[in-house]
């Protein structure tokens, strides 16, 4: 979702925001205060507990930074019930003949167990901002043309 609005319920802003505090602040000072412990030991070459911790750091701050990002971009609440299919959306389609229900947008919003896409997605960019009732197809990563027709779609509310 590079240029498109992450909504989000307050319940997930919320988990997100203390995730990201968590990361940023008690999160990274207990990896590098184990950092500077390994460090103390001696050889860094032969030092497993080190390059340990600093594997484990690059993934503290690789998740700060995805984290970050999301919130900057975040509106919190649902996205406007006005016919247009954005991310936020429940949607109702039949997907090559199936029949799918799915939430267009992030799984860090999502806990009720709904398959999530991306607006991204070969799936998510061929309904992004398109209407209920319309009939669209995208081509999938193996090169098969997958039709779709939006049936419903929805404003996530939790």
């Amino acid at each position: 979702m590079s240029e498109t609005t992450t909504w989000l319920t307050q319940e997930a802003y919320d988990r997100l925001k203390a995730e990201f505090e968590h990361l940023t602040g008690p999160g990274r000072d207990e990896i590098v205060a184990r950092i500077a412990a390994a460090r103390a030991e001696g050889d860094l070459s032969e030092n497993g507990g080190y390059h340990a911790a600093r594997e484990a750091l690059g993934l503290n701050e690789a998740r700060a930074t995805e984290l970050r990002a999301k919130l900057d971009k975040a509106r919190v609440g649902t996205p406007p019930d006005d016919g247009v299919i954005e991310a936020g959306m429940v949607v109702e389609a039949s997907v090559a003949g199936n029949e799918m229900r799915f939430l267009l947008g992030s799984r860090e919003i999502d806990g009720s167990g709904l398959d999530v896409y991306s607006p991204d997605s070969p799936l998510g960019a061929a309904i992004y901002g398109r209407a209920v009732g319309e009939k669209v197809s995208y081509t999938a990563p193996n090169g098969k043309d997958i039709k779709v027709v939006i049936k419903d779609a929805k404003p996530y509310t939790g």
